[in-house]
């Protein structure tokens, strides 16, 4: 037989739906609940009817309503037994399930939603848990919403918007906004390949640097750079006169730190898969380039992504001798689920797909100095 906590349960179940047929202006729909089977035991039965009556409107002034039934059983004779339970008014409900405040905000909150931005219409029917989560914040998300809604695309770093919010409200409910702003704003106002909310949406933000360290002394005068070892924006670093300079591209800073000197050659810090960034460096595609990373599943998953931007990357030191060489200080890997790399070499999709299987990993800096030395002279010379 139905508890009333299970009844409880069942009309917290059906609060969404709820929610979503107040908002599309429908009158509520009364729940009703079969009773379910009497216990066999008497003793069971007698408090398993008084807990329903405990329970229900009649004794509590609010909530579900019990129908009974005159029923003859074979084990107890006649007995006067709940038949259905109905829950017939939204209040019953919403008292019920302990909802009545929660329910009023939403209303409030509803309210000043189609006053501010009617647009909305069709994601608030879609997400009423939204705009209770959210509640205490709708002046503020309405407010940003329009202005982006009037300014699509605005270029200017968060701190600038004049918006009446505090500096760190964006930051702190991206999630939200850029479910809202998806709702809102058209297709041509979205960088949808893009994950960061301020590149997503047109707004300025802090540009990652690329940092380049040049291995040759007199680079310094033919680039025109004060400086042998440089972090900028890669906007900043498109005018560089590199062309035809050999370049080697590394993972790990204090490699990076102690490559040797090079004639003619620079040295960049990858940062791992941000290497695409490089795919800005237009004077790169004219360069001879190596690329160092380390041996395991993901490094040769970097290497596929930078040789499909520059066709001519080869590989340094990621081979199946430098491996075994340096075996006793491979370390547990990453899990890769990619199979296939396509840009790789049969050599290198061979040691690719042993390290994804092992599950390994040598790290670059676990390399010697004096092997690194020696194989960088033999492919850079």
């Amino acid at each position: 037989m139905i508890t009333p906590v299970d009844i409880a349960a069942k009309a917290a179940r059906a609060y969404m739906p709820f929610l979503r047929a107040w908002l599309r202006g429908e009158p509520f729909t009364p729940l009703e609940l079969p009773a379910g089977a009497p216990p066999a035991d008497f003793r069971a039965l007698e408090r398993a009817v008084a807990a329903l009556l405990d329970g229900s409107k009649d004794r509590r002034g609010f909530g579900y309503t019990v129908e009974s039934q005159t029923r003859t059983t074979r084990a107890h004779g006649s007995q006067s037994l709940p038949l259905r339970l109905y829950v017939l008014t939204a209040k019953d409900m919403l008292l019920l399930i302990g909802k009545i405040a929660e329910f009023d905000a939403f209303v409030e909150d509803v309210a000043l939603i189609r006053a501010t931005l009617p647009e909305l219409e069709p994601w608030l029917e879609a997400n009423p848990q939204h705009v209770i989560e959210q509640h205490g914040t709708w002046p503020d998300l309405l407010r940003t919403c329009s202005y982006f809604c009037a300014n699509p695309r605005p270029n200017m770093y968060i701190r600038e918007l004049p918006i009446a919010i505090h500096t760190k409200f964006i930051e702190q409910h991206v999630p939200i906004l850029t479910r809202l702003l998806e709702a809102l704003l058209p297709t041509e106002a979205i960088d949808m390949d893009e994950k960061s909310f301020e590149w997503r949406y047109g707004l300025r933000d802090d540009p990652p640097l690329v940092r380049i360290r040049l291995l040759d002394e007199s680079l310094q005068a033919q680039l025109g750079l004060p400086l042998a070892d440089v972090a900028a924006p890669i906007a900043q670093l498109i005018a560089l006169p590199c062309e035809r300079l050999h370049c080697i591209v590394v993972e790990n800073k204090m490699v990076f730190l102690t490559l040797p000197p090079l004639p003619n050659s620079i040295a960049i810090f990858g940062s791992g898969f941000q290497v695409e960034l490089l795919r800005e460096l237009p004077w790169l595609r004219t360069c001879p380039i190596w690329y160092w990373g380390d041996l395991d599943a993901q490094g040769f998953q970097i290497l596929a992504r930078l040789r499909a931007i520059f066709p001519q990357v080869v590989s340094l030191m990621m081979d199946a001798t430098t491996f075994e060489t340096f075996r006793e200080f491979a370390i547990p890997g990453t899990t890769c689920s990619i199979a296939e790399l396509p840009q790789l070499t049969p050599d290198e999709h061979a040691l690719f797909t042993n390290l994804a299987r092992s599950k390994l990993r040598l790290e670059q800096e676990r390399i010697s100095y004096t092997y690194a030395v020696r194989r960088m002279d033999e492919f850079t010379t």
